[in-house]
This record gives structure tokens, sequence and C-alpha cells, in this order.
């Protein structure tokens, strides 16, 4: 079936943040946007036409989740990923970020320590510091060109800093890493000896390239059932990000009361109608649709590798595992970060992620989104190329 991932779709004159914000945040509108990490992309057929039906009901009043959406969600979990799942144990929320945000607040107390990977998604030392909780950050090594885990220093972290929550982003963003089982347990047996609560945000869990595989924390012991809470989504699976839902998934009791009650205090759990419906239509009706994007996706890649491989063979990058970014060293160029974001909007005409935006580790490097047409991802190229060149 021919889904058009190559259909270019003018997003310009929208309410899309990715291509109608570039004056506000590069400084220019004459620039390609391959920022923002949702697909450029029309939705699957399925979602757009459960929309439709419920515009077709002509009002829009208040909806709760249904039965068949708990029933879609813990069959994908359970097939695609092995994760036993019963209604008891799914919270919704507006999206990964304010979820890490609730259980913050619910299960931590000002001035405690949480721990995070440097590099890593820019929202999880946002959302620590804003809580008025203490951030503490634990550098990821590079080998081969791909990010590992330090596992003294997380130890020593936790220990000297008295960790109480440790947030691990896996498929790792911006560097596309899929942790392995082995160092999976290896950061959940040093949180559990230490009693540290752990949040993996897992929105990414279904972007992955063969011959890599995905493994969810949770499913690795039932011990971890008791520390761990998941977070996961349709919304970057299916780029349906405006629709605003995402789950919680805590198969500990107590936990799961903890975080509904706060939940229930700041009124947090009343959410999205479209939300609802496009998460169960994809989840129910949509993987013929993930497969052809998987492919399309793979084939951007090798375009993506070749061309640095052979046109700019003295740029490193982390050859992504999963997710649709692309992560790569800038510091050939000999720039500041701020000097590095000018210089790609002003000689490359492109509007990538600095990496310094990710923390410290970060610095010197840009990340791309090519989960677009194909002659979108070709020009992004053309423009990275110029931008090294001069």
């Amino acid at each position: 079936m021919n889904y058009l991932f190559n259909e270019i779709i003018d997003r310009k004159d929208g309410l899309g943040l990715k291509w109608n914000h570039l004056e506000q945040a590069f400084g220019s509108e004459e620039i390609l946007p391959m920022w923002v990490a949702d697909m450029d992309y029309a939705n699957p057929q399925p979602i757009i036409d459960s929309l439709k039906k419920v515009l077709d009901g002509r009002i829009l009043g208040y909806t709760a989740p249904p039965e068949s959406l708990y029933n879609a969600i813990i069959h994908w979990q359970k097939e695609r990923h092995q994760m036993e799942l019963s209604k008891d144990s799914i919270l919704f929320s507006p999206g990964v970020v304010p979820s890490i945000a609730l259980i913050i607040q619910a299960l931590t107390n000002e001035q405690d320590a949480i721990l995070i990977h440097d590099p890593v998604y820019t929202p999880f030392s946002n959302m620590i510091t804003l809580n008025k909780r203490r951030l503490v950050r634990s550098p990821l090594l590079i080998e081969n060109n791909q990010f590992k885990m330090n596992f003294k220093d997380i130890e020593k972290k936790i220990i000297e800093e008295k960790v109480k929550l440790f947030i691990l982003c896996n498929p790792q963003n911006p560097g596309g890493r899929v942790w392995s089982k082995k160092e999976l347990t290896t950061l959940a047996e040093l949180c559990k000896k230490h009693g540290v609560l752990i949040i993996s945000d897992e929105i990414h869990g279904d972007l992955i390239f063969s011959p890599h595989q995905f493994t969810s924390l949770v499913t690795l012991d039932p011990s971890y059932q008791d520390f761990v809470l998941t977070l996961s989504a349709a919304t970057k699976t299916f780029n349906i990000a405006g629709v605003k839902l995402s789950m919680i998934y805590i198969q500990n009791p107590k936990l799961y009361e903890q975080v509904s009650y706060y939940q229930e205090c700041i009124e947090h759990s009343g959410l999205n109608t479209f939300g609802y419906v496009a998460t169960e239509t994809a989840f129910s009706k949509c993987e013929p649709w993930l497969k052809e994007l998987m492919i399309n996706l793979s084939d951007n890649l090798e375009t993506i590798t070749t061309c640095f491989d052979t046109e700019l063979p003295n740029v490193s990058y982390m050859k992504p595992e999963g997710t649709y970014l692309f992560w790569f060293d800038c510091s050939s160029l000999r720039l500041t970060d701020e000097e590095l974001m000018e210089h790609f909007v002003r000689v490359g005409k492109i509007a990538l992620n600095s990496g310094a935006a990710y923390g410290p580790g970060g610095s010197q490097y840009l990340r791309l989104n090519f989960a677009a047409p194909k002659e979108l991802v070709e020009e992004g190229l053309k423009r990275i190329k110029l931008a090294f060149e001069n």
C-alpha cells in the first residue's frame, strides 16, 4: 500500500510550530525547518477518518476514555513490547513532559536530587529545575560513535547526591541509542539497590531500525514494577503530537495511587476528545502505516549516512538505532555554539536543533530531524554540506 511518504505537504501559514515559528526561533523565515521532532508526513488515513467521524457528530462535549481505548493500549504493549498492563495501571496525560512534571511533584520533594544523562532531551532538565528539584547530570561516554552509560559515575552520583529519581530516555534522544537489555538491567539494579525511582520515557519505542530491538525497562524483571514508571504515547509513532495524549504505566499500586491522587488535585486528567480517538485508532488500525514509515525512514537514514561518509568524511556522527533524529559533530568548524547556529541559518539556510540545549555534553553538536519526504532530506543535506564547506 502506498502511503505517499514522498508527498510534500505545505505546512506554512498553519498552526504548526515547526514551519511557522522560524522567525521567532532563528531570525529568518527563509530557511528549511528540520528541527522540531514531528514528521512532515500525512497522518494515517484511519486516524483522519476517525477524527472526521467525531466532527460529523456535530457536538464536542465532555468525554471519558472508553474501554476500547484501554484494550487497544493493553494489546499494543503486550504484542509489541511484552508489557503486561491492566486498566488499573494506566493513567492518561496531555504529554510525556507534563507526565514527568506530574511524577516529580507527586513522588519527590523540593530540593530532592534527580539524575539524568548528559546530553539528553532538554525538557528533562527544565522540569527538574522549574519544580525546584536539584538537577544532577551523568555524562554519557562515546564509544565507536555511540553513547554508552557510565555506570560508575551514575552510582557515585546516586550515593553522593542522595538521588531520589532517575529519568531515562529509551530510545535515547538526541543520539538515537536503543539501550540493550544488559545496559537497562545494570541501570535498574543500581537504582533498585539504592532505592531510586525510575521514569522511563519510551515515546520513541516503536521507531526502531533493524536489526536493533527495543526493550521496555519494566519488562526485564517483575521486581522492576515496584519502582519503574513508564511513559508512552502514540503521538511520535503516528505523527499526532497535536492531539495531546500520552500514557503513564504504573504497576506498583502504591505509586499509582500517589500519582493518581496528585493528578486529581491539579485536575490533570480531563483530556482531549481527539486524543482518545486518535490514539485508539492508531493502535488498533495503523500498524501497516508504521511498517511503511520505517521503510521510508530507513531509506532516508541510508541517504544521510552515505552523504556524510562520501561528502563530509571528516564529520563524525551517531547513526541512530531508533528515532528519526540524526546527531552530528560540528567541532571542525571551530565556532561557539551560538556562532554554530547562526552559521547554519545564515550560510546553510537550514533550521536544526542546537546540541548545547541538551546539556553540556551536547556542545558542538547539531540534531537533524529526517522524518520528511526524501526530496526535503536531500535538500537539507545540500544545505548542511554548504555550511561545512563555507
